[in-house]
């Protein structure tokens, strides 16, 4: 339950701030209108981590009927989010694209500069795409034989998205936009307390860490390899049409 509401907490803190930020520069016409699919995905993310945190509050208050009848939602929810978030990217990117082509002048110097950074986001969403879909298939489809499996991989399945929120929080150190370690590091400090509970309590390391720490791992590495190479910057714009 911790573990969840400290999900929720990250998101607000990285994103409340950002969002009054840019829609005051959208108000003075400094940045482009958020695309409606933005919404979309704010909606449904937000609708996602508040499942999970009411989920894990019903497990631990002995509400299980509950909690298995409110789960079926979750099956609507994460592939719906998926969808989301692979027509958010080229959005969001079409859109700032025709901002720095074609905005005011003392707008497209800072939106060039967007544009590279979201060549390297796109990395991290491909990977969230992919780490999300995989966690949480694994999570639903443990839902009657392994509860155990079923809680852990719910929870660290939002993990890998955790990055767009810390990487909003400006008072936090990062490595940005040199690379994206200190992302990776924020998201194993934010698992870390159900990681340190699960070894206290259960003296071993479950074995939805065996799943999740390897291919977390793997998806770093490649990010980390790939990020701001200019193959990448080449191919990333290939990818999103422009």
């Amino acid at each position: 339950m911790f573990t969840a509401a400290s999900f929720v907490m990250i998101v607000l803190t990285g994103f409340i701030p950002d969002s009054r930020l840019r829609l005051a520069m959208i108000k003075v016409g400094q940045h482009p209108p958020f695309p409606l699919v933005a919404h979309v995905h704010a909606v449904l993310m937000g609708s996602f981590l508040l499942l999970l945190l009411a989920q894990t509050v019903l497990v631990a208050t002995g509400r299980t009927d509950l909690h298995r009848r409110l789960g079926l939602v979750a099956m609507v929810l994460a592939p719906a989010m998926v969808l989301a978030g692979l027509f958010l990217m080229p959005s969001t990117y079409h859109t700032l694209w025709q901002g720095a082509q074609f905005g005011p002048p003392e707008a497209r110097q800072s939106l060039t500069w967007v544009l590279e950074a979201l060549d390297n986001v796109l990395l991290v969403q491909i990977s969230e795409a992919i780490l999300f879909s995989l966690f949480i298939t694994i999570g639903l489809r443990a839902r009657e034989r392994d509860p155990g499996l079923h809680k852990r991989m719910m929870i660290l399945a939002i993990a890998p998205a955790l990055p767009a929120a810390f990487d909003r929080i400006s008072w936090l150190p990062t490595t940005n936009p040199d690379s994206f370690l200190a992302s990776d590091l924020y998201v194993l400090l934010a698992i870390s307390p159900i990681f340190v509970w699960d070894l206290v309590r259960n003296r071993r390391l479950h074995r939805a860490y065996w799943v999740f720490l390897p291919a977390y791992g793997a998806a770093s590495l490649v990010i980390n390899l790939l990020w701001d190479r200019p193959w990448w910057h080449a191919t990333a714009r290939h990818i999103l049409g422009v």
